[in-house]
């Protein structure tokens, strides 16, 4: 049986995989053309499809061989939640810190809401403190 909370669950796998291709244009059109992302740190909310866009190049910039392994999700109604695991190569610049070449890891917790077959917001908390850590020259960290 095909339920809308499974529809949903598959979605967020679907976008999952995409991100991890680097097929960005397929995870846009997951997402509603009203998409609201909701990161920490941030001063507000970030809003549409271009908005999403610029983060994940910037993180596929950084990161281009990202991997993810999702752990843990489940949905009900129109939310899923989502406790997912990343693993990369800092190859190129993230957050102004050039690429080492070193492995990273790091984790996430993230929530969706769907909306009409598509992700309509998102609250994620990625743990950037370890993932910086793996990344900043010794003794900045």
């Amino acid at each position: 049986m095909d339920t809308t909370t499974e529809r949903n669950l598959n979605l967020l796998h679907t976008a999952y995989r995409a991100l991890e291709r680097g097929d960005l244009d397929a995870c846009a059109h997951l997402l509603t053309e009203d998409f609201v992302a909701h990161l920490p740190g941030a001063p507000g909310p970030r809003y549409g499809r271009e908005a999403w866009k610029a983060g994940a190049r910037a993180m596929l910039g950084g990161f281009p061989d990202l991997r993810i392994t999702v752990d843990d999700m489940f949905g009900v109604e129109g939310r899923v939640a989502v406790r997912v695991r990343f693993r990369a190569t800092h190859l190129g610049t993230f957050q102004g810190v050039a690429a080492t070449g070193r492995p990273v890891h790091f984790s996430s917790v993230e929530l969706y809401r769907v909306a009409d077959g598509r992700v309509a917001e998102e609250w994620v908390a990625p743990d950037l403190v370890t993932l910086m850590r793996q990344i900043s020259p010794p003794g900045d960290g």
